[in-house]
């Protein structure tokens, strides 16, 4: 018997990677599957996988989350920019500090950003689960009204020790259907992996060519409303196609150049309620860590002219103890 949990949600692989388990998924990516993302590698050449992270600007749903405020180091008093250690010595230095929001631009969701409320005890009394049967208060966050935070279990601390780096496979929605609003389902997913002969096995990593990372860095500070709401392709959360097919491809993390990587709002409602049924059950059931707002399109295009679909992934996120998500700068290499 587990000691968080005597049942587990229906669908979920809770405890199939140990009692113990925060890595989820991440655990598919072994070193066999390390060895098959470098034997993608026949050029050395690289791809930065990241938005500037002040990029994307607006307020996408009023998330409330702002670009990086930089400002520089203070030491006794004197602005750390350009700053003489000495009048006798002739080296100057600068030194900076920077206020992150995790969740704002090119980033990686840890299996703590997202839980559920769950019967994880069986004793009809539902409660704040996460995956693989921590607690909230207890193990994510504090208690009610505690602003502290921080997430004792699941932090992005242990994604980033598993070093995220391995075989990933490119799915270019944007080359099928454009730039116009689309939820796709798993036909349309199919559609497009099959137009460029993209296969997932278990490990890989899945990365979805969109667009809409590509069209926001165009854009600027200030974007219009119809790239923000009204463009571009979404994984439809409602199709539970594609949700079986996201757990029986042993896909081992998801990523995307859009917000959210599946449709907000939902195209139906649960209870009257919208709500994410990929971020639960990739993040609350099975331990797959979503990636956001990655910027794929130069990538894309470079395999797409060389009939290619799959290259090595480095990926790690910032190795900040106790965070629910975290900026990434994933490169690809060819």
């Amino acid at each position: 018997m587990n000691a968080r949990w005597t049942t587990r949600p229906e669908g979920s692989n809770w405890g199939d990677f140990g009692p113990d388990d925060q890595r989820g998924r991440l655990n598919l990516i072994d070193r066999a599957k390390v060895l098959q993302g470098i034997a993608e590698v026949q050029l050395g050449q690289v791809f930065c996988l990241s938005l500037p992270l002040e990029l994307p600007g607006g307020n996408y749903h009023d998330l409330r989350r702002r670009p990086p405020l930089l400002r520089p180091v203070v030491r006794d008093g004197q602005v750390k920019y350009n700053l003489r250690s000495s009048d006798r010595r002739t080296d100057v230095f600068c030194d900076d500090c920077a206020e992150i929001h995790t969740h704002f631009s090119t980033h990686w969701d840890a299996l703590s950003h997202c839980g559920s409320v769950f019967d994880a005890d069986g004793d009809g009394t539902p409660d704040l689960r996460y995956y693989n049967g921590y607690r909230a208060g207890a193990e994510i966050g504090g208690g009610a009204g505690d602003a502290t935070g921080a997430a004792r279990a699941l932090g992005i601390e242990n994604m980033a020790m598993a070093g995220v780096q391995g075989r990933a496979v490119m799915i270019d929605l944007h080359g099928m259907f454009g730039d116009a609003r689309r939820l796709v389902g798993y036909d349309d997913l199919m559609r497009a992996a099959d137009a460029t002969n993209a296969v997932v096995e278990p490990g890989d990593m899945v990365c979805l060519h969109t667009g809409q990372a590509t069209a926001l860095l165009q854009a600027g500070a200030d974007p219009p409303a119809g790239l923000l709401d009204d463009a571009f392709c979404h994984l439809d959360g409602c199709d539970d196609r594609l949700l079986r097919w996201i757990d029986d491809s042993g896909l081992a993390v998801l990523a995307a150049d859009n917000f959210a990587v599946e449709a907000v709002p939902p195209r139906e409602l649960r209870d009257g309620r919208a709500y994410e049924r990929i971020h639960e059950l990739c993040l609350f059931k099975l331990g797959i860590h979503l990636g956001e707002l990655w910027h794929l399109s130069e990538l894309n295009a470079w395999l797409r002219a060389n009939h290619r679909t799959r290259f090595l992934l480095t990926a790690p996120p910032l190795r900040l103890t106790g965070a629910v998500g975290s900026p990434a700068t994933p490169i690809a290499t060819v």
